[in-house]
């Protein structure tokens, strides 16, 4: 028989930031990322996004994009340590329904399964703090002396965790049919649109248009936001109409 399973992104869908910036504030801290690059690189990024003119993946990218020169020279054991300290610190500052989705599926005996574009090393952390079976993130790649090299392998685009699926469903069997999956980004459309039950928490303005332009992807669809202590469920039909409290 085969396997159901559930496949979970972190950063927005289960962790209510991104992971990546709790990261970043550390370089910053430790003095590893110079910061001036926060002020003058990712700061307008963020600003353009907090007031609702941006892209929040721009602001995302614009900080992968230090990080990763950042990381250039650095050991292995000082990125683990630095990714384990902001696990420890922030990791349960997750959403409730994503929580208690997990549980749920736990309790069903389904497959959980992290597929996430943070670092490798902070998915790790994540996926052994909820348990899950196992996980894919952006692989920032060492040379033979542990130390990183600048080169990355992403998993925060749609073809990537694709990929990182397919790899999935024949290592454990799974039944995409019967499956689920969690996002929150259009990096994570093509995930959704390989299961049968995919579910949108919190979903960017982005993803939302291309959830409509699919008819596929948003017969079947879920809408989750989740707002202080409240969850809300959203038809896809509600979507649709002109109302400029979703488009």
């Amino acid at each position: 028989m085969k396997a159901k399973a559930a496949f979970f992104d972190i950063d927005g869908t289960l962790y209510r930031e991104g992971l990546i910036s709790e990261v970043f504030k550390k370089l910053i801290k430790y003095e590893i990322i110079d910061e001036e690059k926060w002020y003058k690189e990712v700061r307008p990024e963020f600003e353009k996004w907090d007031n609702r003119k941006g892209d929040y993946d721009d602001y995302l990218l614009k900080m992968t994009e230090i990080y990763v020169d950042a990381l250039n020279g650095l050991s292995k054991s000082q990125v683990e340590f630095i990714a384990s300290q902001v696990v420890n610190q922030k990791g349960e500052r997750v959403y409730t329904y994503t929580r208690d989705r997990i549980k749920w599926h736990k309790e069903r005996g389904h497959k959980i399964i992290t597929i996430s574009g943070s670092p490798i090393e902070l998915v790790r952390n994540m996926a052994e703090k909820y348990g899950f079976d196992d996980y894919r993130g952006a692989e920032y790649l060492l040379d033979e002396n542990d130390v990183y090299t600048g080169e990355v392998i992403p998993m925060w685009d749609s073809k990537s965790k694709e990929r990182a699926v397919h790899e999935l469903e024949a290592k454990y069997n799974i039944d995409l049919g019967e499956s689920y999956a969690y996002g929150d980004t259009s990096g994570d459309l093509t995930m959704l649109k390989m299961v049968g039950n995919p579910v949108c928490i919190n979903p960017t303005k982005e993803l939302v248009k291309e959830i409509l332009s699919d008819e596929e992807v948003k017969n079947k669809i879920r809408i989750i936001v989740e707002r202080k202590d409240m969850i809300y469920k959203i038809s896809s039909r509600c979507l649709e109409c002109d109302c400029e409290f979703v488009l």
